[in-house]
């Protein structure tokens, strides 16, 4: 066979690769920082103003429902201000990844940190979502009874807050992978 079709010497590994090639990457990955950062702020505030009171036999007692009264719900609400915060602040390390593609060190960093703030983002809206598990469903083994029949309202809030959360989650594992394959197109060109 010719040596341009055969893929087994090796010669697909020397294909040029262009130089903007991650400048695409590089945009989409601003966009996804973007993203995060209205999905953990938006959680973070859906979380934070959500509480519900229920008048009781007379007007002058009542019960109040609201999200510092889970330590889930408050370790919620600051986890997503942390990953915000995080998002606000790799911003401009995202727009200089677009004007250079070729900066190896920072993608690196980035992946790192990314992956931090992945595990931090998890631990806390998995522990939020079983808390709204629990005031959906209770549990009957230990006789938890569902609150969300009387607190319908806070219900909801707390459940919508975490689209928000999990929709950074997904951001988070696309900007890994970007960051990945703009670190793998940049080892194929320096070889």
């Amino acid at each position: 066979m010719a040596k341009g079709g055969r893929l087994e010497e090796g010669d697909a590994s020397k294909v040029p690769v262009p130089v903007g090639s991650n400048k695409g990457i590089s945009v989409i990955d601003l966009v996804l920082r973007l993203v995060g950062i209205a999905g953990t702020l938006g959680a973070a505030i859906a979380m934070g103003t959500n509480e519900q009171t229920l008048p009781f036999f007379t007007r002058f007692v009542r019960f109040n429902a609201q999200y510092d009264d889970f330590r889930s719900f408050r370790l919620f609400v600051v986890v997503n201000a942390i990953v915000c915060a995080y998002f606000v602040l790799t911003i401009p390390l995202s727009i200089v990844h677009i004007m250079r593609s070729v900066s190896r060190g920072s993608r690196i960093l980035l992946i790192i940190l990314d992956t931090i703030m992945l595990a931090l983002l998890t631990a806390g809206a998995s522990a939020a979502a079983s808390i709204v598990y629990l005031a959906h469903n209770g549990n009957s083994s230990t006789n938890w009874l569902p609150v969300c029949q009387q607190y319908g309202d806070f219900c909801q809030g707390a459940s919508g807050s975490l689209i928000g959360s999990f929709g950074a989650i997904v951001v988070l594992i696309l900007a890994i992978f970007l960051g990945a394959i703009a670190l793998s197109r940049q080892a194929k060109r320096v070889l």
